[in-house]
Protein backbone atom coordinates (compact mmCIF):
# COMPACT_ATOMS: atom_id res chain seq x y z
CA UNK A 1 0.00 0.00 0.00
CA UNK A 2 1.65 3.51 -0.74
CA UNK A 3 1.28 5.87 1.54
CA UNK A 4 0.21 9.62 0.64
CA UNK A 5 0.44 13.28 1.94
CA UNK A 6 -3.34 13.47 2.00
CA UNK A 7 -4.48 10.76 4.67
CA UNK A 8 -5.92 11.94 7.23
CA UNK A 9 -3.40 12.40 10.08
CA UNK A 10 -0.19 10.56 10.56
CA UNK A 11 -0.44 7.12 12.37
CA UNK A 12 2.01 5.74 13.90
CA UNK A 13 1.30 2.16 12.10
CA UNK A 14 2.28 4.40 9.48
CA UNK A 15 6.18 4.53 9.66
CA UNK A 16 7.12 0.88 10.68
CA UNK A 17 4.78 0.20 7.12
CA UNK A 18 6.97 2.23 5.15
CA UNK A 19 10.16 0.70 7.10
CA UNK A 20 9.00 -2.46 6.02
CA UNK A 21 8.68 -1.90 2.40
CA UNK A 22 12.40 -0.09 2.32
CA UNK A 23 13.38 -3.43 4.21
CA UNK A 24 11.57 -5.41 1.69
CA UNK A 25 13.23 -4.05 -1.31
CA UNK A 26 16.64 -4.28 0.01
CA UNK A 27 15.76 -8.12 0.94
CA UNK A 28 14.33 -8.93 -2.37
CA UNK A 29 17.45 -7.28 -4.31
CA UNK A 30 19.77 -9.33 -1.96
CA UNK A 31 17.79 -12.39 -2.99
CA UNK A 32 18.05 -11.77 -6.74
CA UNK A 33 21.75 -10.84 -6.93
CA UNK A 34 22.65 -13.77 -4.93
CA UNK A 35 20.76 -16.13 -7.30
CA UNK A 36 22.26 -14.11 -10.18
CA UNK A 37 25.71 -14.72 -8.55
CA UNK A 38 25.10 -18.58 -8.43
CA UNK A 39 25.69 -18.50 -4.37
CA UNK A 40 23.98 -20.00 -1.51
CA UNK A 41 22.63 -18.40 1.63
CA UNK A 42 25.85 -19.72 3.03
CA UNK A 43 27.93 -18.84 0.78
CA UNK A 44 26.85 -15.09 1.21
CA UNK A 45 27.29 -15.90 5.10
CA UNK A 46 30.50 -17.16 4.15
CA UNK A 47 31.91 -14.09 2.07
CA UNK A 48 30.56 -11.44 4.89
CA UNK A 49 32.35 -13.41 7.69
CA UNK A 50 35.50 -13.00 4.91
CA UNK A 51 34.66 -9.50 4.97
CA UNK A 52 34.96 -9.00 8.43
CA UNK A 53 31.01 -8.32 9.66
CA UNK A 54 29.62 -12.25 10.23
CA UNK A 55 25.75 -12.55 9.26
CA UNK A 56 24.65 -15.97 9.28
CA UNK A 57 23.14 -17.64 6.85
CA UNK A 58 20.12 -18.00 9.23
CA UNK A 59 19.78 -14.46 9.60
CA UNK A 60 19.67 -13.85 5.76
CA UNK A 61 17.27 -16.60 5.19
CA UNK A 62 14.95 -14.92 7.67
CA UNK A 63 15.62 -11.06 6.15
CA UNK A 64 14.88 -12.46 2.93
CA UNK A 65 12.04 -14.14 3.82
CA UNK A 66 10.67 -11.58 6.12
CA UNK A 67 10.65 -12.80 9.01
CA UNK A 68 13.45 -10.26 9.98
CA UNK A 69 12.15 -7.33 11.96
CA UNK A 70 15.54 -4.97 11.48
CA UNK A 71 18.23 -3.97 9.21
CA UNK A 72 21.10 -2.36 10.14
CA UNK A 73 23.32 -0.36 7.63
CA UNK A 74 26.26 -1.89 8.55
CA UNK A 75 24.38 -5.25 7.14
CA UNK A 76 23.51 -3.47 3.90
CA UNK A 77 27.25 -2.25 3.45
CA UNK A 78 28.37 -5.41 3.65
CA UNK A 79 26.16 -7.28 1.92
CA UNK A 80 26.70 -5.03 -0.76
CA UNK A 81 30.45 -6.20 -0.94
CA UNK A 82 29.76 -9.65 -0.71
CA UNK A 83 27.59 -9.24 -3.77
CA UNK A 84 29.55 -7.51 -5.57
CA UNK A 85 27.38 -4.46 -6.33
CA UNK A 86 27.05 -1.24 -4.60
CA UNK A 87 24.94 -0.45 -1.47
CA UNK A 88 22.32 1.68 -3.20
CA UNK A 89 21.83 -0.31 -5.19
CA UNK A 90 20.27 -2.68 -2.90
CA UNK A 91 18.35 0.18 -1.64
CA UNK A 92 17.00 1.50 -4.56
CA UNK A 93 17.34 -1.30 -7.17
CA UNK A 94 17.24 0.58 -10.37
CA UNK A 95 15.94 -1.55 -13.70
CA UNK A 96 14.66 -4.30 -11.40
CA UNK A 97 12.30 -2.07 -9.24
CA UNK A 98 10.43 1.00 -11.00
CA UNK A 99 8.47 2.82 -8.32
CA UNK A 100 9.37 3.17 -4.35
CA UNK A 101 8.77 4.99 -1.68
CA UNK A 102 11.40 7.76 -0.94
CA UNK A 103 9.82 8.68 2.77
CA UNK A 104 6.82 7.99 4.66
CA UNK A 105 3.58 9.70 4.07
CA UNK A 106 4.26 10.24 0.00
CA UNK A 107 3.82 8.88 -2.75
CA UNK A 108 5.93 6.43 -4.95
CA UNK A 109 7.94 7.20 -7.21
CA UNK A 110 10.72 6.50 -10.16
CA UNK A 111 13.24 4.44 -8.24
CA UNK A 112 16.01 6.63 -10.60
CA UNK A 113 14.45 9.64 -8.66
CA UNK A 114 14.80 8.24 -5.65
CA UNK A 115 18.21 7.29 -6.08
CA UNK A 116 19.50 10.39 -6.93
CA UNK A 117 18.33 11.77 -4.42
CA UNK A 118 19.60 9.70 -1.87
CA UNK A 119 22.99 10.18 -3.45
CA UNK A 120 22.28 14.43 -3.98
CA UNK A 121 22.50 14.22 -7.50
CA UNK A 122 19.11 15.63 -7.84
CA UNK A 123 18.70 19.23 -8.05
CA UNK A 124 15.11 19.24 -7.92
CA UNK A 125 14.77 19.48 -4.30
CA UNK A 126 15.22 22.85 -3.55
CA UNK A 127 18.17 21.91 -2.07
CA UNK A 128 22.30 21.84 -2.59
CA UNK A 129 25.05 21.17 -0.32
CA UNK A 130 28.02 23.44 -1.05
CA UNK A 131 30.74 21.09 0.21
CA UNK A 132 28.98 18.37 -1.95
CA UNK A 133 29.36 20.49 -5.51
CA UNK A 134 32.43 21.42 -4.15
CA UNK A 135 33.84 18.13 -4.64
CA UNK A 136 31.79 17.13 -7.87
CA UNK A 137 33.33 20.32 -9.20
CA UNK A 138 36.95 19.07 -8.15
CA UNK A 139 36.33 15.57 -9.84
CA UNK A 140 35.61 16.99 -13.04
CA UNK A 141 38.07 19.17 -13.25
CA UNK A 142 41.00 16.58 -12.13
CA UNK A 143 39.33 14.31 -15.16
CA UNK A 144 39.41 16.94 -17.47
CA UNK A 145 43.23 18.08 -16.70
CA UNK A 146 44.49 14.68 -16.19
CA UNK A 147 42.92 14.23 -20.13
CA UNK A 148 44.43 17.29 -21.40
CA UNK A 149 48.26 16.52 -19.71
CA UNK A 150 47.77 12.98 -21.62
CA UNK A 151 46.68 14.37 -25.02
CA UNK A 152 49.38 17.23 -24.69
CA UNK A 153 52.22 14.01 -24.02
CA UNK A 154 50.93 12.13 -26.84
CA UNK A 155 50.45 15.16 -29.33
CA UNK A 156 54.41 15.78 -27.95
CA UNK A 157 55.21 12.16 -29.18
CA UNK A 158 54.08 13.03 -32.25
CA UNK A 159 55.54 16.00 -32.60
CA UNK A 160 58.82 13.79 -32.13
CA UNK A 161 58.69 11.08 -34.27
CA UNK A 162 56.59 12.65 -37.22
CA UNK A 163 57.78 12.07 -40.75
CA UNK A 164 57.68 14.81 -42.15
CA UNK A 165 57.22 18.46 -41.71
CA UNK A 166 53.43 18.68 -42.17
CA UNK A 167 52.58 15.88 -39.42
CA UNK A 168 55.12 17.43 -36.80
CA UNK A 169 53.39 21.10 -37.05
CA UNK A 170 50.08 19.59 -36.98
CA UNK A 171 50.94 17.83 -33.59
CA UNK A 172 52.43 20.84 -32.28
CA UNK A 173 49.41 22.60 -32.66
CA UNK A 174 47.67 19.89 -31.47
CA UNK A 175 49.97 19.62 -28.33
CA UNK A 176 49.48 23.18 -27.69
CA UNK A 177 45.88 23.01 -28.10
CA UNK A 178 45.97 20.53 -25.16
CA UNK A 179 48.40 22.53 -22.85
CA UNK A 180 46.02 25.46 -22.97
CA UNK A 181 42.99 22.95 -21.92
CA UNK A 182 45.47 21.23 -19.10
CA UNK A 183 45.70 25.02 -17.87
CA UNK A 184 42.42 25.96 -18.09
CA UNK A 185 41.32 23.02 -15.85
CA UNK A 186 44.38 23.27 -13.57
CA UNK A 187 43.27 27.13 -12.47
CA UNK A 188 39.52 25.67 -11.92
CA UNK A 189 40.73 22.51 -10.19
CA UNK A 190 42.40 25.32 -7.97
CA UNK A 191 39.61 27.30 -7.55
CA UNK A 192 37.35 24.15 -6.32
CA UNK A 193 39.87 22.99 -3.58
CA UNK A 194 40.13 26.87 -2.56
CA UNK A 195 36.24 26.76 -2.37
CA UNK A 196 36.60 23.00 -0.53
CA UNK A 197 39.15 25.06 1.80
CA UNK A 198 36.92 28.04 2.56
CA UNK A 199 33.98 25.71 3.82
CA UNK A 200 36.15 24.39 6.36
CA UNK A 201 37.03 21.23 4.73
CA UNK A 202 40.18 19.05 3.10
CA UNK A 203 40.09 18.72 -0.70
CA UNK A 204 41.13 14.99 -1.94
CA UNK A 205 44.81 14.38 -2.50
CA UNK A 206 46.07 15.15 -6.05
CA UNK A 207 48.11 12.95 -8.41
CA UNK A 208 51.85 13.13 -8.75
CA UNK A 209 50.89 14.90 -12.50
CA UNK A 210 48.72 17.70 -10.69
CA UNK A 211 50.90 18.37 -8.11
CA UNK A 212 51.53 21.70 -9.24
CA UNK A 213 47.91 23.16 -8.35
CA UNK A 214 48.52 23.91 -4.92
CA UNK A 215 49.85 26.62 -4.32
CA UNK A 216 53.40 26.20 -2.56
CA UNK A 217 53.23 26.78 1.06
CA UNK A 218 54.67 29.64 2.72
CA UNK A 219 57.20 28.67 5.65
CA UNK A 220 55.95 30.47 8.43
CA UNK A 221 59.24 31.53 10.42
CA UNK A 222 59.89 32.61 7.14
CA UNK A 223 57.28 35.09 6.33
CA UNK A 224 58.06 36.28 9.84
CA UNK A 225 61.10 37.09 9.06
CA UNK A 226 60.13 39.03 6.00
CA UNK A 227 57.92 40.57 7.94
CA UNK A 228 60.51 42.01 10.31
Amino acid sequence: MTQRRSDAGRDEDDVPEWADQVMATVAAEVRRRRKELRMSAQDLADRCEEIGHPIPRNVIANMESGRRVNLPLVDVIVLAEALRTYPICLLYPVGYVDRVQRLPLQYSEPTWDAMRWFTGDSEGFGMEDDMLRSFRAHVRHQRAALAALKGEKHERWKAKTAPNQAEREEAVLAQADYAERALEAKYRLRSARAFIREDGGTPPTLPPELADVDPPETDPDTTEENDL
